[in-house]
């Protein structure tokens, strides 16, 4: 997915260089290459007067002088035909050409004088044409005429018309539309890798996927199919043509706001999802009337006509202020795809609205243009809106993995615990009585023994004391619920911790600061508080080196109650920080690592929870939240 995202990003950028960096696709000013014809005249015919109005009629035959051929003329009865006709001008170059920009017409013939040089028929309903017709320099002063036939009520020359040199002209007639083919075919090309990398796709993300794939195909397809140059250069196919185009188009419109609905949300009241189904059935209506059509041979064109353009234009329009509306009340909550899918969808809609207004205004005269720029700023929104998903999918695998992680650690460890829980439960009762035997016939030899055999009976001892520790370790570890829960106030609790542990300070030169405001409560056993606590503070006095310092501080923050322990001692690798509370895993040369454990099964029974910082060389804190408990004043 990733790979196949780099590769459409890759693929807009070299098609925006393309269309950037390529020479000007409009038609250059008049030069000395080619010049722009006038002193044209018009006439309105019917079919039947063809054949008077070619041979000899006087110059004021009804013809009528045009100042410009930037207005289509206003068609006066559905039969007639539009009739131009001009005197060609000197022909500088060999070979030359005339170029006609845009003929609005089916059918087209061009007439040298008397003799036909040009025609041109189509069945279908396309009336877009673009004409390169070649000249010789004996054609200087002939009578140009061009006879035009429509079905539309649009009919005749929009545009200048060139004359000059013919290779000119050809890369004007290539060039003039070059921008539609590299669009339209980096659209396709971008839409069919995709449709590869989805065959490699998870379920869950190959609905949206295929979703985009479709509207990229549909976007560059429908940007092909409306060019008037893949009509002229291939004038047999323009049925297929024009059918690609609307099933393009009807794909599109769904497929785009089922996206929508998909990335960002189904609207207000689910009217998004709502009016998404209503587009799918109309598209479905629109593709059988088409099927029909077809069939029939353009027999129900209107009636096809009025369903795929007029109301369907309604229908875009529509569409566009819904899907404008909702991403900008998504955005506004805080949604990131809606706010990339609001900037890119703007320009879009913006465009396509105001071309869609113009083109019901002027009853299907205007053709369509800037649509085309503002589809690549949507698209270049929807890999955005893509590229977003895919870095919040990552990252949500970076989250998952690490909780994973946390739970395989957490797992590791209740294995372990319960493993030495129930060891404990079975071994230290039966342990502790023969300790205590044993230690009470030692302290008889000790009473009776001579100064060389004291020294060993006094080691022996100790040791038997630091087993009993450990059983009594294991034993609290074993069994650490709490039988008395009592309400406990922090700073009167670490005031008898402090009472204990500072003369231990004081011996290793080391000095205990605190700062524990009154009125903080938590819940608890006070001696299982205290023994956790001591065992905390303890550790940190025995890191500390020469004139140490251990620091206590506690606040509340939110719900809970947040105690700090701070000391500057050695520190801990993080490696070390990670196994803090396995069982005989301890930094001093006799410890065993259950004080520790201990500790947390401690804090974890009394519902809270305890978290190390450290840094080598540095020091360590150690931060103990606990739920707080509100003590009401009494009334």
């Amino acid at each position: 997915m990733r790979v196949a995202f780099k590769t459409a990003c890759m693929l807009v950028l070299v098609m925006i260089v393309l269309i950037v960096a390529r020479p000007g696709s409009g038609f250059a000013a008049p030069g000395s290459d080619y010049i722009s014809m006038s002193g044209w005249d018009f006439k309105w015919a019917q079919q039947k007067d063809a054949a008077d109005l070619r041979a000899n009629e006087s110059p004021d035959a009804g013809w009528k002088r045009l100042n410009s051929l930037k207005n289509l003329p206003t068609r006066d009865q559905d039969t007639a035909d539009a009739w131009y006709k001009t005197v060609l001008p000197e022909l500088k170059s060999s070979p030359s050409a005339l170029l006609l920009k845009k003929v609005y017409g089916q059918h087209i013939i061009i007439y040298l004088d008397q003799r036909k040089v040009y025609e041109q028929t189509r069945s279908y309903m396309y009336d877009v044409n673009k004409i390169l017709l070649p000249l010789s320099p004996g054609d200087m002063g002939k009578t140009l005429r061009i006879q035009v036939q429509a079905e539309k009520d649009r009919i005749g020359i929009a545009g200048d018309v060139l004359t000059g040199d013919y290779q000119m002209l050809l890369k004007q007639f290539v060039k003039s539309n070059l921008d539609d083919l590299i669009l339209g075919s980096s659209m396709v090309f971008v839409g069919m890798v995709m449709l590869i990398v989805a065959l490699f796709m998870r379920k869950g993300q190959l609905i949206s996927w295929l979703t985009l794939t479709l509207i990229l195909l549909s976007i560059g397809a429908i940007i092909l199919t409306y060019s008037p140059l893949l009509y002229s250069l291939y004038n047999s196919y323009g049925q297929t043509i024009l059918i690609v185009f609307d099933v393009a188009l009807l794909s599109l419109l769904p497929s785009l706001t089922f996206y929508f609905e998909k990335t960002v949300g189904a609207g207000y009241m689910q009217i998004i999802r709502h009016f998404r189904k209503f587009q799918t059935l109309y598209s479905l209506i629109c593709l059988s009337f088409m099927v029909v059509n077809l069939l029939l041979n353009d027999r129900i064109f209107d009636l096809y006509y009025v369903l795929s353009v007029k109301i369907l234009g309604y229908l875009i329009i529509l569409q566009i202020i819904l899907v404008v509306v909702s991403s900008i009340g998504y955005a506004v909550k805080g949604n990131r795809n809606a706010l990339i899918f609001t900037s890119g969808f703007v320009v879009f809609g913006l465009t396509v609205l105001i071309e869609m207004i113009s083109f019901i205004v002027s009853s299907g005269k205007y053709e369509l243009y800037w649509w085309k720029w503002g589809v690549l700023g949507f698209v270049l929104a929807l890999i955005a809106v893509l590229g977003q998903k895919f870095t919040e999918n990552h990252r949500q695998i970076l989250m998952y993995s690490k909780e994973l992680e946390m739970f395989n650690m957490e797992l590791q460890r209740s294995e372990k615990m319960e493993i030495i829980s129930e060891l404990a439960a079975s071994v230290a009762h039966e342990v502790r009585n023969p300790l205590q035997v044993t230690r009470g016939f030692l302290q008889l030899l000790l009473e009776k023994s001579i100064n060389k055999d004291r020294e060993y009976l006094t080691l022996a001892l100790k040791e038997l004391d630091r087993a009993s520790g450990i059983i009594t370790d294991f034993l609290t570890f074993a069994k650490p619920e709490i039988d008395q829960v009592q309400l406990l106030e922090l700073a009167d609790e670490f005031r008898h911790i402090e009472g204990i542990l500072i003369p231990l300070a004081n011996f290793q030169g080391s000095k205990i600061t605190s700062r524990i405001p009154k009125d903080l409560y938590i819940e608890g056993n006070s001696s299982k508080f205290k023994q956790a606590f001591i065992n905390i503070i303890k550790n940190s006095i025995e890191a500390l080196r020469e004139e140490g310092q251990v620091h206590i501080w506690a606040y509340t923050e939110q719900d809970e109650v947040v105690i700090h322990i701070q000391d500057n001692g050695e520190g801990m690798e993080p490696s070390e920080v990670a196994r803090l509370g396995e069982p005989y895993f301890s930094n001093k040369t006799k410890g065993t690592g259950l004080g520790l454990m201990v500790t947390f099964r401690i804090i974890e029974v009394m519902k809270g929870n305890m978290k190390f910082l450290s840094e080598k060389g540095v020091g360590t804190e150690v931060i103990v939240r606990f739920p707080a408990v509100i003590q009401e004043d009494p009334i």
